[in-house]
């Protein structure tokens, strides 16, 4: 996947010197958490297959859902490659909306499942026309998938419509993905959990965005359909049998603190959108819908202006080092590109800006 093979780990970190193109908050270290780990006396055997019972416990606390209801996952991809492998079978129709984080499209496509891409548009302020979605699904749509709050644009779902998407899903017979990554850094007030609603719905999450710790590889799927979570698990057996004990152990630590940990990080993630919202109100190239949630925004060189998107691109980041993921990382033209203002230092998120506005100068 382009995503990938173009990362900014693959590119390496010393060749940028603002990195725009993360989606995650800032990478923490252990000892930024607060957190005593005393872990010597961990026993470093296979671990319970549905995923360590504390951390699930303290998932499960969060939105008040039983912690047998959920499985823990090497981060938020493998719940996602574990889902698509456990529902589709090559020919199986699937919905995806697009753009979407890339697994949910690369997945099904390598299954041999009839794809079909559902595009959010800017002019819609990347909304979900939920009539327009009804409008694609057949008899033999097993699935249906959406990513909210959404990457990379940062919408939210109205609570009307995610009630619709649910009840749209459950009375075609499909099952509903929604990677709720972001939700823990949503602006105002934090949809239901999805899987809440609905048997037929599969809510997955991690620890990567909101939290910085993509190094302890966790995630998780949540879904209360006996049949469907048993799916889950086998595909999970299959790949990994069980998840990493230290991993699993440290994240539950982590999270059983976080109502200490996030309001911080929350606020921080407002202060830097304001820094994006007065550089965007400041100039007359780009443009974006504001994000209502996450750390990633979409912004699109205005259409109306002649520039050279490949020669804006190799100037940001061979002679001004600022880095951003190119649209076409999402299937988008690369006058798209997604701006990640989560993870570099807010000295680091000016200095990217600034080199954006001078990369379209000289374009």
């Amino acid at each position: 996947m382009p995503i990938e093979i173009e990362s900014p780990e693959q590119l390496g970190y010393d060749t940028i010197a603002n990195n725009l193109s993360e989606s995650s908050v800032s990478d923490r270290r252990l000892d930024d958490l607060g957190i005593d780990l005393d872990l010597d006396e961990l026993l470093l055997c296979y671990g319970d297959h549905l995923g360590d019972p504390m951390l699930r416990e303290v998932i499960g606390a969060i939105d008040d859902v039983a912690p047998d209801s959920i499985l823990v996952t090497p981060g938020a991809a493998a719940s996602l490659f574990f889902a698509a492998t456990s529902i589709l079978e090559p020919s199986d129709h699937a919905l995806i909306l697009r753009t979407n984080y890339a697994t949910n499209l690369e997945t099904p496509r390598a299954i041999g499942a009839n794809l079909e891409p559902f595009d959010l548009r800017f002019e819609e302020a990347w909304q979900l026309d939920i009539d327009r979605l009804r409008e694609r699904v057949r008899p033999e749509t097993k699935l249906i998938s959406a990513t909210y709050p959404h990457n990379p644009t940062g919408a939210v779902l109205p609570h009307d419509t995610l009630e619709a998407l649910v009840d749209l899903a459950e009375q075609s017979g499909a099952t509903l993905i929604v990677d709720e990554t972001y939700r823990d850094l949503t602006y105002g007030g934090r949809l239901p959990l999805a899987a809440t609603l609905a048997p037929n719905v599969i809510s997955m999450s991690s620890m990567s965005k909101a939290y910085g710790v993509p190094g302890l590889r966790i995630g998780w799927a949540v879904n209360n359909d006996p049949d469907t979570f048993e799916r889950l698990l086998a595909a999970k057996e299959q790949v990994v049998i069980c998840g990493a004990t230290l991993d699993e152990t440290i994240a539950a630590r982590v999270l059983a603190q976080r109502d200490r940990i996030l309001p911080e990080i929350r606020a921080d993630v407002r202060d830097r959108l304001a820094i994006v919202r007065e550089w965007i109100e400041g100039q007359d190239v780009f443009e974006w819908v504001e994000p209502k949630g996450g750390v990633v925004g979409l912004v699109r060189v205005r259409l109306d202006l002649d520039l050279d998107v490949e020669k804006f691109h190799h100037t940001l980041l061979h002679e001004l080092g600022t880095y951003v993921g190119a649209g076409h990382w999402f299937e988008l033209d690369d006058r798209y590109f997604r701006l990640g203002f989560g993870w570099p230092t807010h000295d680091k998120l000016r200095s990217g800006l600034d080199a954006l506005t001078a990369a379209a100068q000289r374009s």
